[in-house]
């Protein structure tokens, strides 16, 4: 009896150890997956800081925050830092007041009233318009949405930073509706079903007990949106002027520190000089913006999480 179990035994444990170190092999990939982006993250970082500091032994850092003029590419260099990250805030700023109410109104009907068929079809068209390349958003702003609002605004600039941030948060749309509407559909239904019981209408169950429900979820999705539009290149590049000018007036042409980066990009200073080693510096501000950005939002969503 032993003898004819001694086969299947033998088969089974094969099977068992075969099972294990494929799993071993599985593991070991998605290791390898992770690590490649935290070692990603770490060499940007590294090159970073590395370039940083050759550019700052050259100029004071305090030079670097206060200064209120960015003029590296003149023969009286100066490099303040100041009038990027307002052209950046600003635009931004512009981006979020348009992208988080028409993104999360969109999120509501979707979630909450749009019929199955129509919100299956909505949906994929919303992700579909984050696939347009950003270039065209960039045309677009410019040949189409500054002669629109110049007819508002007749003496608005050909070049200004309004029409880049109204594009770009049109843009970033589909992020902000389609994350929130993820959130808002993760909401356990007998929150929903709870409300109605006290006698709530549909809106006043969304506004109520879904929204606040899914904001951990939300915030996510706001982060997300704020940092695509702080990281945003082409679009003001082409309609915002890329020219560095401390105002947060969106009528007036400014730069942002993503334009910047590309204008020093295209091959205008060689790469030992400290214009050029600008660049980095200038990306390390953006790093730092859109850190402070995710741990904003990373203890929005920890505190609202433990909340609901």
């Amino acid at each position: 009896m032993g003898q004819a179990n001694t086969p299947m035994a033998t088969g089974a444990f094969a099977s068992l150890r075969y099972r294990k170190n494929r799993d071993r092999v599985i593991e070991l990939i998605l290791l390898c997956a992770g690590l490649v982006a935290v070692f990603t993250t770490v060499a940007i970082v590294f090159v970073l800081f590395y370039e940083s500091a050759a550019f700052f032994e050259h100029v004071p850092v305090k030079d670097f925050i206060t200064d209120t003029m960015w003029t590296p590419l003149f023969a009286d260099a100066r490099y303040g830092i100041m009038p990027l990250v307002a052209g950046t805030l600003t635009v931004t700023g512009v981006a979020v007041l348009v992208a988080i109410p028409i993104g999360t109104i969109i999120a509501i009907y979707l979630s909450e009233f749009a019929p199955h068929q129509l919100r299956e079809s909505v949906k994929p068209i919303l992700e579909l318009l984050g696939a347009v390349p950003t270039v065209v958003y960039g045309y677009f702003a410019l040949l189409m949405v500054t002669p629109l609002l110049q007819k508002i605004w007749p003496d608005l600039p050909g070049f200004n930073m309004l029409s880049a941030g109204l594009v770009i948060g049109l843009m970033i749309v589909p992020y902000v509706a389609s994350v929130s509407e993820d959130a808002m559909r993760a909401v356990p239904k007998y929150m929903r079903e709870g409300s109605y019981a006290m006698g709530a209408t549909k809106l006043q169950t969304a506004l109520r007990v879904v929204v606040p429900g899914a904001f951990s979820g939300l915030a996510a999705a706001y982060i997300l949106g704020i940092s695509r539009a702080v990281g945003e290149t082409m679009v003001v590049a082409i309609a915002a002027g890329m020219m560095a000018n401390l105002t947060f007036n969106p009528t007036e042409p400014a730069a942002t520190i993503t334009a910047y980066i590309v204008q020093v990009s295209l091959g205008d200073l060689p790469h030992d000089s400290i214009g050029y080693q600008s660049i980095f510096a200038a990306g390390l501000v953006l790093m730092l913006m859109t850190l402070v950005l995710n741990v904003i939002g990373f203890f929005l969503t920890r505190r609202f999480r433990e909340a609901y």
